[in-house]
């Protein structure tokens, strides 16, 4: 039997690279709109925009979405969902899909399966894939994560991990925005103070293993979708669309 799950998508307006991000067209089509239509083709028991913008409410809801108005002066997407959960009474075991607003080519494979991977071990599941292109290898956009043998996170950053100290490497591993938990998890997360790491690399995720939280990173053989964090990425994102929409 499935899991059973929800998915929160995290929306706002403030990205200083991509202003209003959830509203941009990508072939007559909001990037929010893309997302959610994606979220509502999944197994997910129910979906919800957290947002703390009146314009994304707006068209969230035009959409036929369920939103959440939250604060404005969340840090990270994880914030803002675990402050939508609470708003929504959620039970400390319902498991969450915390599905990015710039996300629109996730796969579906990886949203219907990631929160099977919660465990006793694990209170936190993500999702990563091959990365071979020299570019974005290089690319400080593309976050890559390093694991154990048993698929436990250790590091994730934005620069090139491993290194290639003393010899060629061929594995890098792309780390994809999407996490899985159980909804008391996200509690604790989102009530441990931001870290330094977290602080100096823009990624949430650094606060939970600089806490000691076990990050479960399965991979999947897919090609890296395309997530929406600069102009270019939109560009591309375009192009894409238009061979597979």
């Amino acid at each position: 039997m499935a899991d059973e799950f929800v998915i929160i998508v995290p929306a706002r307006a403030g990205s200083s690279r991509l202003p209003n991000k959830p509203l941009l067209e990508i072939n007559g089509k909001s990037l929010l709109a893309r997302v959610f239509e994606l979220a509502q083709s999944s197994r997910a028991k129910s979906t919800f925009i957290a947002t703390d913008n009146e314009a994304i409410r707006e068209h969230a809801e035009s959409l036929g979405a369920s939103v959440i108005m939250t604060k404005e002066d969340h840090i990270s997407g994880l914030d803002r969902i675990a402050e939508a959960a609470n708003i929504l009474g959620l039970s400390a075991d319902t498991k969450i899909l915390n599905l990015q607003g710039d996300e629109p080519f996730m796969p579906l494979e990886i949203i219907n399966s990631l929160t099977s991977n919660l465990s006793n071990e694990f209170a936190i599941a993500t999702a990563c894939v091959p990365l071979v292109d020299i570019n974005a290898i290089k690319s400080p956009n593309e976050v890559k994560v390093v694991r154990s043998l048993s698929k436990r996170a250790m590091y994730f950053s934005r620069s090139v991990i491993p290194n290639e100290f003393t010899s060629s490497y061929d594995n890098y591993l792309k780390h994809l925005g999407i996490y899985a938990y159980q909804n008391k998890t996200l509690q604790e997360l989102s009530a441990l103070k931001p870290t330094s790491n977290e602080l100096q690399e823009k990624l949430e995720q650094l606060r939970f293993l600089d806490h000691g939280y076990n990050i479960f990173v399965e991979d999947y053989a897919c090609e890296p979708p395309i997530g929406i964090d600069t102009p270019a990425d939109l560009e591309r994102a375009i192009m894409f669309s238009k061979t597979h929409d």
